[in-house]
């Protein structure tokens, strides 16, 4: 895909969300947790980040993109928060399924956040296309 313009790389940024999601559902066929964990945040980061930029919103940093999600769309009410606190949570169980030592997510926990987050990058996309 070439970039070569705002509406390019938004559309980039979104298809980025959809292909991590792909991916986490082919790494939970194989019970790979942590990184089905992994790939849910992206999906979810990568959708806030094309709705950032359709909003003409920077943002440099995970942290930013959260920060600047919550309070364009979650406290203006664009988005229900329930939203604001799965992107928050998910970022959290990356962070500890990433870097935490001698720690491993079991698939109860996990797919349920499946559901979670492909609910999460639909209501994106209804702010997006």
């Amino acid at each position: 895909m070439t970039i070569d313009n705002r509406d390019d790389y938004i559309k980039y940024r979104f298809q980025r969300a959809e292909e991590s999601f792909e991916e986490a559902l082919i790494l939970a066929e194989k019970e790979r947790w942590n990184t089905v964990i992994n790939r849910l945040y992206y999906s979810c980061f990568y959708a806030v980040i094309s709705l950032l930029l359709k909003n003409e919103i920077d943002s440099q940093t995970h942290d930013g993109a959260r920060t600047q999600f919550g309070l364009h769309f979650i406290k203006t009410g664009k988005i229900d928060k329930v939203y604001g606190k799965l992107f928050t949570k998910m970022f959290d169980y990356r962070q500890k399924g990433d870097y935490g030592d001698l720690f491993d997510y079991e698939e109860n926990f996990v797919k349920p956040l499946i559901e979670q987050v492909k609910e999460f990058i639909e209501e994106i996309r209804k702010h997006i296309y």
